[in-house]
């Protein structure tokens, strides 16, 4: 699969086959990952993988609490609402079960500074702007390999509770949780918004 028909093919997946993911091909989606851009050629990054049930749920404890209770109030939009409504409606059940599921919960963290979750300024935000470019990376290589990701931002201290379980320093922080396997063949699937770039250019000036 060649880089573009990856970039277009790259959704996010919220239902796995029972299947699992070779070891070789996560270590390449990983190396993936890290040829993204990094501030000062540092690559302060580290990855911890789940694969066996129990490291999962003792990560993935807390979001099962953190859904429950919003579960009823999106019945009504998951019929009736937006396409945004539709798609949270869609994947908010789902948060637990589609890393669950997954071959494997890849746990990206990056080692952060004083300003990067109180910027000062825009470089403050470096060590989080290169992680996202590693995340993007192993999103692209999954698609490329015929797997796919699902993806959930911790919310509140969720990410330091998870953090603190796996072992993670102090100052290492987890922006996501990256499901990664076989995507199912009924997968459940939102509506797509579609984009065009001569929507977006501004040649010159806006």
């Amino acid at each position: 699969m060649d880089l573009y028909e990856a970039i277009y093919n790259r959704r996010t997946v919220r239902d796995f086959q029972d299947k699992i993911v070779p070891d070789e091909v996560l270590t390449r989606i990983i190396n993936a990952g890290l040829q993204a851009p990094t501030h000062d050629h540092l690559r302060n990054w580290e990855f911890v993988i789940l694969k066996d049930k129990e490291d999962k749920e003792r990560a993935l404890q807390f979001i099962r609490l953190g859904v429950e209770p919003t579960l009823e109030i999106l019945k009504k939009v998951l019929v009736e609402g937006t396409p945004q409504q539709k798609m949270y409606a869609l994947a908010m059940p789902r948060q637990y079960s589609m890393l669950m599921n997954a071959s494997h919960v890849i746990l990206p963290f990056f080692k952060s500074n004083s300003g990067v979750l109180k910027p000062s300024c825009v470089s403050s935000l470096n060590p989080i702007s290169s992680i996202w470019c590693v995340i993007e990376n192993i999103f692209l290589a999954a698609t490329a390999e015929g797997l796919a990701c699902s993806m959930r931002i911790p919310v509140g201290i969720e990410g330091e509770k998870v953090a603190d379980i796996v072992g993670a320093p102090d100052n290492y922080l987890l922006p996501c949780y990256i499901g990664l396997g076989y995507p199912a063949e009924n997968k459940s699937e939102a509506e797509q918004i579609q984009y065009k770039a001569e929507d977006k250019m501004h040649i010159g000036k806006w």
